[in-house]
């Protein structure tokens, strides 16, 4: 391993700092599914893939990673700083004015990491499958990660690329769902329900593995197994039970924190639950 579990959970406590300081600062932003996704983001950023910070656009000979919830933008920026892509200072100009942190990830600001503009749901999946196609065009043995909600899974378009990628053998693809059960207009199961993910991921020809996506040794582990599991005729979904807010008592579980931010006197509870050897933009 690169790191150790712990060293992991002291890095993801400090990008949920990170986060409700951000989303606190300007008054705007997704704190919860952010939250919830920290561990995950952390695990793949600081152990998982194969990845250079010095950023080139093609990815060639790299794992790449495409936010589809790009509303969760707060974590992937903490992760891509805390990672070396750009300075942590940079954090403090979220969503402000000619900042390259916009609440949805951008392209043409060209901050290093990010590959696709994110924000319309349903699309992720398709852009990771065409990338992943790519690698395998230019006999590029790496591979391609893709980060989804799991209220973006009503989308239509999400059902036709995961019924294309088996069929044409996209192996080189990790797909993982972020699986809070929550979304903005209340849970998934009363807005419109997902039913049972697994087997209908399964009847379409995928590779499905669980995993608790706020345990930092089980995500790891289930990173790794995914991994393994690549180059073997069939993409592979990580079906991640998550809780949104994840960290922040007061924020967990509920999709009222899916876009709001806290005030003075939640900040200041928030930042006490979360400590971190690391330090603050």
């Amino acid at each position: 391993m690169k790191h150790k579990i712990n060293e992991l959970e002291d890095i993801a406590a400090q990008v949920r700092r990170d986060i409700v300081r951000m989303v606190h600062a300007c008054q705007s932003g997704h704190p919860g599914g952010s939250l919830g996704c920290a561990d995950f983001m952390t695990a793949l950023y600081f152990e998982i893939m194969n990845h250079s910070t010095d950023f080139k656009m093609d990815g060639k000979g790299e794992d790449l990673f495409f936010l589809s919830n790009g509303h969760i933008s707060p974590v992937f920026y903490s992760v891509l700083a805390r990672s070396g892509y750009f300075e942590v200072s940079e954090l403090a100009t979220f969503r402000k004015l000619n900042s390259r942190l916009q609440g949805h990830p951008t392209t043409h600001e060209g901050l290093p990491g990010i590959r696709i503009a994110s924000g319309s749901l349903g699309q992720g999946l398709s852009v990771a499958i065409g990338a992943a196609q790519a690698k395998k065009l230019n006999r590029d043995h790496s591979t391609v990660f893709v980060l989804l909600g799991d209220g973006e899974l009503q989308e239509g378009q999400n059902w036709e690329a995961i019924m294309y990628a088996p069929h044409n053998k996209v192996d080189n693809l990790i797909a993982s769902v972020d699986y809070n059960g929550q979304q903005i207009d209340g849970p998934t199961e009363k807005v419109l329900s997902l039913e049972n993910l697994q087997a209908k991921f399964e009847a379409f020809g995928w590779h499905v593995i669980n995993s608790d996506g706020n345990d930092m040794d089980a995500i790891v582990k289930a990173l790794h197994h995914a991994k393994s599991l690549t180059g073997k005729g069939k993409p592979i979904l990580n079906l991640m039970s998550t809780q949104m807010g994840y960290g922040v008592d007061f924020m967990m579980g509920s999709h009222k924190w899916h876009g709001v931010a806290p005030n003075d006197e939640q900040l200041t509870a928030a930042l006490n639950q979360l400590s971190s050897t690391h330090k603050d933009y």
